[in-house]
């Protein structure tokens, strides 16, 4: 078997990473602050990068088209906010809500995977890119009543913002609140968290989760034993889209608001960047690079922006992320191109 270690963006991340909570030690500023920040966010954001999991193990690459799950799960809150349901009974019916639009959009999202095999991902992207501009019409007209969703003018369209403060805004978050040492260790999300990756974890146990593996690793072969690959794909592509509907839930209540428009729009690359700097290698993708992805690229993140206002300009920061998030992708598709030639 071959042994993977540890890859130059792991590295690099781990590094930087290192050297920042080093300066903020320097600087004063509040580890626990940092720490407690950084476990909501691994949750808020890791549900999402979760997602990614089940396109990758089937070989049909990176969902750059997460918008498209997003979508559904924003149609889901939007609907569970309109009828004021209110604490965790809201966000339950956020998710519940979502998913029958997430298999649907999936569904169709897959028929066009299916159709361009070999280019997944950039379809992906446009697909996402084209999907953002259609749903901006619908928010704009969408036949919701409740009035802290609407323009206050007039009365009709979607806000770009909703508040959640009313509804369901940190509902899980607040879920068996624990302090240690000063930090603050949100149990209930951690939980929820575990529980979805142990699912995804047992699916991959299952025959038709084995199935997707093997058209993964080679298609030919899955082929000739008898695998429909076109549905173990199309099935892929539906539970990546459930997965990120679910996800955006999450995010949205940690968050405390739903952003509507084109809000979705760059989602999928801070979720693609993290799964690689976790460590995944394509096909080869297990839970935990997204748990160890997510937790350095999130808490990266967190900690530049308090030291970059205290070193140098805030903008300094942003632009710092940026670097990151678009350049571990590049090094990634590189580094796949690079190995995919040096077979041949």
């Amino acid at each position: 078997m071959k042994r993977v270690g540890v890859q130059i963006p792991q590295f690099f991340i781990i590094f930087f990473l290192i050297l920042m909570m080093f300066l903020a030690f320097r600087l004063e500023i509040p580890l626990n602050w940092i720490i407690s920040d950084a476990l909501v966010r691994l949750v808020m954001n890791g549900v999402l990068v979760l997602s990614l999991v089940p396109m990758l193990r089937a070989g049909i690459g990176i969902n750059f088209g997460l918008p498209v799950g997003v979508i559904a799960g924003l149609l889901g809150l939007c609907m569970s906010v309109n009828m004021s349901i209110k604490g965790l009974l809201g966000l339950s019916a956020g998710i519940l809500f979502s998913i029958p639009f997430a298999v649907a959009l999936g569904y169709g999202y897959a028929g066009i995977l299916n159709r361009v095999k070999g280019k997944e991902e950039i379809t992906a992207t446009f697909v996402g890119f084209s999907f953002i501009p259609l749903m901006n019409f619908f928010w704009s007209t969408a036949p919701f009543t409740n009035p802290a969703m609407l323009w206050p003018i007039g009365g009709k369209g979607m806000r770009p913002v909703i508040g959640l403060k009313s509804y369901f805004a940190k509902a899980l978050n607040q879920l068996w609140m624990v302090e240690i040492a000063g930090v603050r260790v949100p149990i209930g999300l951690l939980l929820f968290f575990g529980i979805l990756c142990l699912l995804l974890f047992l699916f991959f146990r299952t025959n038709f989760g084995r199935a997707l593996k093997a058209v993964g690793e080679n298609e030919q072969f899955a082929g000739l034993a008898g695998i429909n690959i076109s549905r173990v794909r199309a099935w892929a592509v539906i539970l990546s889209t459930v997965i990120g509907a679910i996800g955006i839930c999450v995010y949205a209540q940690s968050y405390g608001f739903i952003e509507l428009y084109d809000a979705p729009l760059m989602m999928a690359f801070p979720a693609a960047s993290a799964i690689l700097v976790g460590g995944s290698m394509g096909r080869h993708t297990h839970i935990i690079h997204v748990v160890i992805g997510t937790f350095l690229f999130q808490t990266t993140y967190l900690i530049s922006g308090p030291i970059a206002n205290e070193l140098m300009i805030p903008e300094v920061a942003e632009i710092f992320r940026l670097m990151i998030t678009n350049g571990i992708i590049l090094y990634a598709l590189l580094y796949e191109g690079g190995k995919s030639h040096a077979a041949v």
